[in-house]
């Protein structure tokens, strides 16, 4: 049961806000070695156990992950090595839950009911609060140097989740890979 909920809250994190389909997108951070020359690097790889297969089990997630990871980084000119890759490229997701209070004016009700459409009552007179709960979904994206395992990269993706995004988990993977990659800065020259 306890793998079933993990790989539910990985699911639902990695949906992060509808990467591709929030009307602002995620909010997308990246921190980096700035004297990481990415252009000396030729090859690329998975550790052992990435942040998703904690579980001691390869997930779907990591799956998809390691797809689109692939992707990006071919198109980026490195090959994937699966022993002694000079790069090593992790990732992780997180899920938290979030309330907002928002208050809103009462339209045409209560007291102050007869003033609707004619104009609204002073500020704080008669309002509405709404408790708002929602997920919000943060993946990353390492980037290591294999020898000297030391982070060179990093690429965060931030957003509201929404349960729509689940319909095609490997669809909402692929778009947050392309997203977060898009800041990566590096290009093999080899």
């Amino acid at each position: 049961m306890k793998a079933f909920v993990s790989l539910r809250t990985l699911a639902v994190a990695f949906a992060l806000c509808a990467l591709a389909a929030c009307a602002t997108g995620p909010s997308i951070r990246v921190n980096q070695d700035q004297s990481a020359d990415f252009s000396r690097y030729r090859t690329f790889g998975f550790p052992t156990e990435t942040g998703t297969d904690r579980g001691g089990y390869s997930t779907l997630l990591t799956s998809y992950f390691k797809t689109a990871v692939t992707r990006e980084m071919r198109a980026r000119g490195y090959e994937y090595a699966e022993k002694n890759p000079d790069l090593l490229v992790n990732f992780f997701v997180n899920v938290r839950h979030e309330s907002e209070t928002r208050s809103r004016p009462v339209w045409g009700y209560g007291y102050y009911g007869y003033r609707y459409g004619l104009y609204t009552a002073w500020p704080l007179y008669e309002a509405d609060v709404d408790t708002v709960h929602y997920k919000v979904g943060t993946a990353n994206i390492d980037i290591v140097d294999a020898a000297k395992k030391q982070l060179l990269w990093e690429g965060v993706a931030e957003g509201q989740i929404r349960e729509k995004d689940l319909d095609n988990l490997q669809q909402t993977v692929d778009t947050v890979v392309t997203v977060i990659m898009s800041r990566f800065p590096g290009r093999s020259n080899m």
